[in-house]
C-alpha cells in the first residue's frame, strides 16, 4: 500500500511538472511544494487574461491521472468557455457570481452513480455512492494543482442552482452535480490562511 502511494504521489509530481514545462519556453518548472503553497481559492480574476480551449483540453487530461475506485473514472466536467456560456453559468452560482465575473472559464464537476462504491451493481460498504463524491474530490484536487502548476488559478463553489445547471449542459439524472470551478488568472494575490495544528487533526497510534 504504502508503494502505491509513492508511485502515486511521484506520477502526480510529474505530470504536474510536465504540464508547467508547456506553458512557454525557458519557463522554470515549479517544484511540488511551490503549487501546493501557492494555490489559493482566488475571488478576483484578471479580465484582460484568457484561456484556451486547448489549455483547458490539456488540464483535464492531467486531471484523468486522479486515482478512482477500480478505477471507475466517475467524474465528468462541463466546460463555460464561451463567453455565452460563461455569463450563463455566472448566474447559477449565487453569492459567488461577482467573486468570478472575470474568470474566463467556468468547469462543472459531476460524477456517475451507481460506479465507485459498488462491485456488480451493489453497494460494498455502507458509503454507497458518497463513494463517488469521494473520487470527485479527488479529481478535482488533480484538477486545481494541475491548473495551478499551469499557472491557472481557481476556486471550488458550492453554492450553485443544480436544476439550472443540469437543464443548461443537458445533464443526465445519473449524475450528481458537485461544483462549479472557476478557472483564470489572480487579480491580486491573496491572504495566506492560517491551518489548524496538526495534532487537531491529526492522531497517531
Amino acid at each position: 500500500m504504502k508503494i502505491r502511494t509513492i508511485v502515486i504521489a511521484a506520477a502526480m509530481l510529474l505530470s504536474l511538472m510536465s504540464v508547467a514545462g508547456c506553458t512557454g519556453e525557458g519557463t522554470q518548472l515549479p517544484s511540488f511544494n511551490d503549487v501546493l503553497t501557492s494555490r489559493r481559492s482566488i475571488r478576483s480574476y484578471d479580465a484582460t487574461k484568457k484561456i484556451s480551449e486547448a489549455e483547458v483540453r490539456t488540464l483535464l487530461t492531467r486531471t484523468q491521472e486522479a486515482p478512482s475506485w477500480a478505477n471507475q473514472q466517475p467524474s465528468k466536467y462541463y466546460v463555460a468557455i464561451s463567453p455565452e456560456a460563461v455569463a450563463a453559468v455566472q448566474d447559477m452560482v449565487g453569492g459567488n457570481k461577482e467573486r468570478i465575473k472575470n474568470a474566463p472559464v467556468l468547469i462543472v464537476s459531476t460524477f456517475e452513480k451507481g460506479k465507485s462504491g459498488f462491485f456488480r451493481g451493489q453497494q460494498t460498504n455502507e458509503l454507497g455512492d458518497f463513494w463517488g463524491a469521494y473520487d470527485n474530490g479527488l479529481s478535482n484536487a488533480y484538477l486545481v494543482l494541475v491548473a495551478r502548476a499551469m499557472g491557472f488559478d481557481t476556486l471550488i463553489m458550492g453554492m450553485r442552482d443544480a436544476d439550472m445547471i443540469r437543464d443548461y449542459f443537458h445533464i443526465p439524472g445519473d449524475e450528481m452535480i458537485t461544483a462549479v470551478i472557476s478557472l483564470g488568472y489572480r487579480a491580486e494575490e491573496p491572504r495566506t490562511p492560517v491551518h489548524r495544528e496538526l495534532d487537531e487533526i491529526a492522531k497517531f497510534f
